[in-house]
């Protein structure tokens, strides 16, 4: 009988992962080029080796159970740490890493991102043909999201990420900017029409609009809502100035994100009784040796995007830079 270590293996996790993708055993078959039954065998002989029942029987789809997907998350997270350890031989071997993942804040500017990305493909390193051979991953994230991706692995660069942090070993940040914030309503909203100072109070009476934190295991980070306030949440901030622009509610805008709606006369901008929160924005990476010189055993790609961040023209742009009416995400 194959034991739990034989039958582990990167192949049967990536399965599972086409199962979960794809919904169905005979979908995940034609995906992996394999007739159902062998795959079904595949997939008993796994259950046979753990002793458990990973999908439900009952079910015409493929539903997990909970150890099935129990065995699907902890596989991927696997399947996650075996690319990096690809990308660390490879680095080695060669300087470049396999693939650079990086984690922005959805308040960067988008435009800039991609300028960097096409400069970073235009590379050509000595000794090799078509750009460095590092895969890019861009992951757009919110508030505490982008930082939560850094430490626990799953980026190996954070842009757009507050600075007041206790650094965990291993990670390093350096500032970005700061990003002040307008508090912006419709031109038909009611709370335009008032002359002066708007209070907490004359907030309360009407919606806010909030985009939601993208983490998912760092306690979430909720600014400038009040006790009591309704609230519509969205998942990102372009979808939040949408909203209010639609007059759906009222909130704190990204003064650089807000400042061409404001001159084009789709938000009002209003003095408010407490104060515009500002954010200091930093940029952070995984770094080796934890305390070490600040480039040490960093792979090429890494570095590369290390050095424009050393710009300030590059800082000022990633803050600054924004156009267009709506902008979607990234990943």
């Amino acid at each position: 009988m194959p034991t739990a270590r034989n039958v582990l293996t990167p192949e049967a996790l990536s399965m599972m992962e086409v199962i979960a993708r794809t919904g169905s055993f005979a979908a995940a078959a034609r995906e992996l080029g394999k007739v159902p039954s062998a795959l079904t065998y595949s997939v008993r002989q796994l259950e046979d080796a753990l002793d458990v029942l990973l999908f439900d029987r009952g079910s015409r789809q493929a539903k997990f159970t909970a150890a099935g997907e129990e065995l699907l998350n902890e596989g991927l997270r696997l399947l996650e740490q075996m690319e990096a350890v690809a990308s660390r031989v490879k680095r080695v071997a060669t300087g470049w890493e396999t693939q650079l993942t990086i984690s922005v804040d959805g308040v960067m500017s988008r435009l800039t991102m991609f300028e960097l990305c096409e400069a970073f493909y235009a590379l050509q390193p000595e000794g090799t043909t078509g750009g460095p051979g590092t895969r890019l991953r861009l992951r757009t994230e919110v508030l505490a999201g982008t930082w939560e991706a850094l430490v626990r692995g799953h980026a190996d660069l954070a842009i757009g990420v507050g600075t007041d942090r206790t650094l965990p070993a291993g990670i390093q940040m350096l500032p970005l900017g700061d990003l002040p914030f307008v508090f912006a309503v419709a031109p038909h909203h009611p709370l335009a029409a008032i002359e002066g100072v708007i209070t907490d109070n004359d907030l309360l009476r009407h919606r806010a609009v909030a985009v939601a934190d993208s983490a998912q295991h760092l306690a979430p980070i909720t600014v400038n809502l009040l006790p009591g306030q309704d609230v519509l949440t969205v998942a990102s901030m372009q979808a939040k100035i949408e909203a209010q622009i639609r007059c759906m509610g009222c909130g704190f805008i990204p003064e650089p994100l807000a400042r061409e709606h404001i001159a084009a006369g789709r938000l009002v901008a209003k003095a408010v009784q407490r104060p515009a929160p500002e954010a200091r924005m930093g940029y952070a990476w995984r770094a080796t040796p934890a305390n070490g010189p600040r480039r040490t055993g960093l792979g090429e790609a890494l570095k590369w995007w290390l050095k424009q961040l050393e710009s300030p023209a590059t800082r000022k742009a990633l803050i600054e830079r924004h156009c267009g009416l709506l902008q979607q995400g990234l990943d």
